[in-house]
């Protein structure tokens, strides 16, 4: 997603924005102290990348509009205004790139470990996008907004996780309730 404030045009985790902004730092890790296991993701470790949760950038493997029409299908109330950035595989080269499998069937929660497994080394260039979320996804989705609950919108979706800054830079801006073309 498109931060609310960037400080120039470089995404960093957010581990790196602790050492450079304090403050901004506090605004965006509130979101991981709103349930006691999902603030133990702000000390998990990433096997094979050997750092933690806070120190990579995370991107989706496909459009955002898979997750936003699978939203709507199930009837959630979303934003339509939200934005993400497309980004070049080339701003990710000087990183070391891998992509975390997110399978219900590993899944122990955000406080267990990551299975090193579920982490794969991956060639940003050859990598290939994602034409469809799991299925995984849009059940979890449908169970819990029948529950009332408030829900991740990228549970079991594989993550990229890039250790690195990443430029902006030729990057597109795009609306995740408009189809890709």
């Amino acid at each position: 997603m498109v931060p609310n404030k960037m400080m120039n045009d470089k995404l960093i985790s957010l581990n790196s924005l602790k050492e450079i902004d304090e403050e901004l730092y506090q605004a965006y890790a509130k979101k991981y102290r709103t349930h006691p296991d999902r603030e133990k993701l702000l000390v998990r470790r990433i096997p094979k990348l050997d750092c933690l949760w806070n120190d990579v950038i995370f991107f989706l493997p496909l459009h955002p509009h898979h997750v936003f029409r699978a939203l709507k299908t199930v009837g959630v109330n979303i934003k339509t205004n939200i934005l993400f950035y497309k980004i070049p595989t080339k701003n990710l080269m000087n990183n070391k790139n891998a992509v975390y499998l997110y399978l219900k069937e590993n899944d122990k929660g955000p406080s267990a470990e990551i299975d090193s497994n579920d982490i794969k080394f991956i060639d940003v260039e050859s990598f290939n996008e994602l034409t469809h979320i799991p299925n995984d996804t849009v059940t979890y989705f449908e169970e819990e907004h029948k529950k009332g609950n408030n829900f991740g919108m990228f549970v079991y979706i594989p993550h990229i996780l890039s250790l690195g800054e990443v430029s902006i830079l030729d990057s597109k801006v795009i609306n995740w309730s408009e189809e890709s073309g």
